[in-house]
């Protein structure tokens, strides 16, 4: 008999890979989305169109972590073998604009679930996985973070995940749930949301280099991140809950990056030599050189006198801009995901370069999409293949 799989943030970048993963191995996915006036399943749209996936493995829920009924009904009524929620309010920045409301939905939100799975009598049955997330580290204890590594969050949002991490951890204990969770670190990929830190960076690149755009602007550049793909951070959420035994994982690649490290790397992948120069608010990226071929092969070479006249009249091409900074700063963050790759056998296909490869690929295709449309054509694209 099939296993059965419910979702929450299904629609977002790591329910939508997790979705299509778990599908070709013969799940029926039943997903949870918010209700909203605009259309926001075209991450999980290509599921719907492709002729192999029949309607009944994918099927949807109108749900909000924040209601409880809505949560316990939909649980009662899916009966799924596994649960992972990935639903949250997951911008640190925006969290602290709306704290109240990331608590209610990344902290109690995990509550409702774990409650709903219990009072319904479906503690052998069910196993569920807690997202997690590196920000619970915070101001680092210690380099590189482990399992047992303190936690010390910096935002709202990483405060209303401790809670989560720890009622996941409670309700295993107390009741004998087979809840885990991932503290996964940052991974990133072509779906990622237009406004978390390495995507802005790749689209903006591709509009730069189109002529579309004139200046990235950042907040803190001399942030480090674990970065990975969140196609091989999907892989170890599953292989967390085919574990006999419950537990706890830290997955990360083991490799930490500035924010102007991904920049200069992300520019270098079209061919751009960018360097950095001033301190602080002062500090701006400027073009340096332009190879050519590398460029015309990744941009065109429609666009390559635009971009060596850009680089001889206004080379800055990367400025600081105050707004984007928080209130309290995560500076570095490095995962050890040593039991990981022990215990379940993960790890990471993805390296940095092949991560940003992927980014500014996609979004190159995107913003010469937007030219196209703008000229009264159309192109649909795949971010799957």
């Amino acid at each position: 008999m099939a296993r059965s799989a419910l979702i929450t943030g299904i629609t977002g970048q790591d329910g939508a890979y997790l979705a299509e993963f778990l599908i070709k191995k013969g799940y029926t996915v039943h997903g949870i989305k918010r209700r909203s006036s605009l259309l926001n399943t075209d991450r999980i749209d290509h599921l719907y169109q492709d002729p192999h996936v029949e309607k009944r493995n994918l099927i949807l829920h109108y749900g909000d972590l924040s209601d409880s009924m809505n949560v316990t009904r939909i649980i009662q009524e899916s009966q799924p073998d596994e649960i992972y929620n990935l639903g949250a309010m997951s911008h640190v920045k925006v969290s602290f604009d709306i704290p109240e409301y990331t608590a209610n939905t990344d902290g109690i939100g995990t509550l409702r679930i774990l409650e709903a799975v219990r009072l319904l009598g479906m503690i052998s049955k069910t196993r569920i996985y807690q997202a997690s997330t590196s920000e619970l580290y915070g101001l680092v204890q210690e380099i590189p973070q482990t399992e047992k590594t303190s936690f010390y969050p910096r935002s709202p949002y990483a405060v209303a995940k401790l809670y989560s991490y720890w009622i996941t951890v409670n309700y295993r204990e107390a009741y004998g749930l087979h809840a885990s969770n991932g503290i996964l670190f940052n991974h990133e990929s072509p779906i990622r949301g237009e406004t978390f830190v390495s995507r802005k960076i790749t689209r903006a690149l591709a509009r730069i280099a189109l002529g579309m755009q004139d200046i990235l602007y950042m907040g803190n550049l001399s942030s480090r991140r674990d970065w990975g793909h969140a196609k091989d951070y999907i892989k170890a959420m599953y292989l967390i809950l085919q574990q006999d035994k419950p537990d706890d994982y830290v997955i990360a690649t083991g490799i930490s990056t500035e924010v102007r490290e991904f920049i200069r790397n992300a520019f270098a992948f079209i061919g751009v030599d960018i360097a950095f120069f001033g301190e602080n608010l002062e500090e701006t990226g400027v073009m340096k050189a332009v190879d050519e071929n590398l460029f015309c092969e990744k941009v065109g070479e429609a666009h390559l006198s635009d971009i060596k006249n850009r680089m001889k009249n206004n080379p800055v091409f990367v400025k600081v801009d105050p707004v984007y900074f928080r209130p309290t700063e995560v500076d570095f963050l490095l995962g050890d995901s040593s039991k990981a790759r022990k215990i379940l056998g993960w790890s990471p296909e993805y390296d940095l370069d092949g991560l940003i490869a992927d980014m500014v690929t996609s979004d190159m295709i995107l913003m010469k999409k937007e030219h196209y449309i703008k000229e009264g054509g159309y192109k649909t694209l795949n971010y799957f293949e």
